[in-house]
C-alpha cells in the first residue's frame, strides 16, 4: 500500500508541490541556498519505482535465502548481493536524476530568489536581451550549460561505481 501511495505522488505536478517545498525550505533556512535545489531532488518517487522494479527482477529471492542460510546478516546480504546487482540501475537513476535536476528551471528560479545566477540553466535564460539578442553570447551560455551533461556521458559508468565494494 505504501508503494502505491509513493507511486501515486508521481501524478502530482511540480507546480502543486512548490508551496509545501518552499515552506519547508524556508523553515530549514535554505532559501537562496543551492542546497534548497539539491536536497529535494535527491529522492524521488520515480527513483523508488525504478529501483524496486529493477531489484525485484534482477535479484531472485532464492539468492537472498541462500545468503541467509550461509549465515549472512540482513545488512551483509544487502551489501554483498543487492548493491552489486543494483549498480546498473543506480547508474541510470543517477543519470536520470542529474539531468532532471540540471535542466529544471522552475524550482531553482523560484527558491534562489535574487541570487538567480547561481544556477547555469537559470543564468543562461537571462542572456537573452529585451530588445536585442546577441546569439553568440546565448550559444556560449548554452554550451556552458550542456558541457557538464556531455562530460557526464563521456565518463564510463564503471568509473562511478567500483566493481568491488569494500565489504568487511
Amino acid at each position: 500500500m505504501l508503494f502505491t501511495i509513493v507511486i501515486g505522488t508521481m501524478t502530482i505536478p511540480q507546480q502543486l508541490s512548490i508551496v509545501p517545498l518552499y515552506i519547508m525550505a524556508n523553515k530549514a533556512g535554505l532559501f537562496g541556498s543551492i542546497w534548497a535545489v539539491i536536497i529535494p531532488g535527491l529522492v524521488s518517487a520515480f527513483g523508488v519505482f525504478w529501483m524496486t522494479q529493477y531489484l525485484q527482477d534482477a535479484l531472485p529471492y532464492e539468492l537472498i535465502e541462500a545468503a541467509r542460510v550461509d549465515g549472512c546478516s540482513m545488512f551483509r546480504t544487502f551489501i554483498s548481493m543487492a548493491v552489486p546487482a543494483a549498480r546498473p540501475a543506480a547508474a541510470m537513476l543517477f543519470l536520470f536524476t542529474f539531468i532532471a535536476q540540471w535542466t529544471n528551471y522552475f524550482w531553482p528560479m523560484f527558491i534562489l530568489g535574487p541570487n538567480k545566477n547561481s544556477m547555469l540553466t537559470v543564468a543562461a535564460a537571462t542572456l537573452k536581451g529585451a530588445y536585442f539578442t546577441d546569439y553568440t553570447i546565448v550559444m556560449a551560455g548554452v554550451m556552458l550549460t550542456t558541457f557538464p551533461l556531455i562530460l557526464l556521458f563521456a565518463i564510463p559508468a564503471s568509473n562511478w561505481f567500483p566493481a568491488s565494494w569494500p565489504v568487511r
